[in-house]
């Protein structure tokens, strides 16, 4: 059976990707496909492994049983369609929780300790002492506890915050939390939030979740966290919110427009963290993702459930 690995991988990752693998299965027969002949390496494929699936690549591939997505979000796949073929679609959920609630918990500490401050004295070359807060005083909000948000959940609270989230299955939760509300309890997660964390996928009821309505909703010093997906976020709301001093700043990993246009009223904000979509990078990254599509592997030939499957 044919396993392609298309070219459709972030930082020209495939080749990392591929040894990997081969370091745990030497007998997979893989195919690394370059943009000249994806068409016809996926024409006879059955599994294919990819960061993402253009139509005319799905369309080529006649023969597709199992696509292993290489993120956790799977937003860019047409789900409507590999359903009709009857075609899995598996994430690598999971694999991103370590570096990016290590991002998050870099983002709260910027501005906790006021690091913003610091970086700002700097510039100037001045040297005035001021006083920082701490984190175990303050209430993070969570909005999306699976994997990553659980993970954000456990690091805040080994720091002694109190976490509060918003999970579809409440009952679900991990006892980390301190407190867990459903989906129509949003508002009251807002209001009771220091440090509001996105990690949401982007659906379409969280699609423009976090508008006007709710940004008004926060406290005027709280921190928007965003390391969901950028439509998350109604955009144009949340640069007025930040233009009118309606909130004490935000850390952005994502955005509606990637990369950030350079005209983008964000980069004017000294309370704005912008970062690059890189909160998940890590040097395990290939490594996590060929254990992940290991264990799938095995599953696949032997008729099991498949990790992390979404479609």
């Amino acid at each position: 059976m044919t396993v392609v690995v298309t070219p459709y991988v972030f930082e020209q990752g495939g080749p990392l990707l591929v040894d990997e693998i081969r370091q745990r299965r030497p007998d997979i027969d893989f195919e690394h496909s370059d943009e000249d002949d994806v068409l016809e390496a996926v024409a006879d494929a059955e599994i294919v492994v990819t960061g993402r699936l253009p139509e005319d690549v799905l369309a080529a591939a006649a023969d597709l049983r199992w696509v292993q997505a290489l993120s956790a979000g799977t937003d860019a796949y047409d789900h409507d369609a590999l359903a009709e073929r009857g075609v899995a679609l598996t994430t690598v959920s999971g694999i991103h929780a370590r570096p990016v609630a290590q991002q998050v918990m870099g983002y709260l500490f910027h501005f906790e300790r006021r690091f913003d401050r610091a970086i700002a004295q700097r510039r100037n070359r001045e040297w005035e002492r001021y006083v920082a807060g701490e984190l175990g005083d303050r209430t993070v909000g969570i909005v999306g506890v699976g994997a990553i948000g659980s993970q954000i959940a456990e690091y805040c609270t080994a720091f002694g915050a109190r976490t509060v989230g918003v999970k579809r299955d409440p009952t679900d939760a991990p006892a980390t939390l301190d407190a867990v509300y459903g989906p129509a309890d949003l508002e009251r997660v807002l209001a009771e939030s220091d440090y509001l964390v996105l990690a949401c996928p982007l659906t379409d009821e969280t699609r423009g979740l976090i508008d006007a309505d709710a940004l008004a909703t926060v406290s005027d010093d709280s921190v928007l966290v965003n390391i969901s997906r950028g439509s998350v976020v109604d955009q144009r709301a949340l640069e007025v919110a930040l233009e009118d001093d309606e909130l004490r700043g935000a850390a952005l990993d994502v955005f509606e427009e990637e990369p950030l246009p350079e005209d983008s009223p964000l980069w004017d904000h000294d309370n704005v963290l912008v970062t690059p979509h890189v909160a998940g990078a890590t040097p395990h990254y290939w490594r996590r993702c060929a254990d992940v599509f290991v264990r799938n592997y095995d599953r696949f030939f032997e008729g099991a459930d498949l990790e992390n499957r979404v479609v």
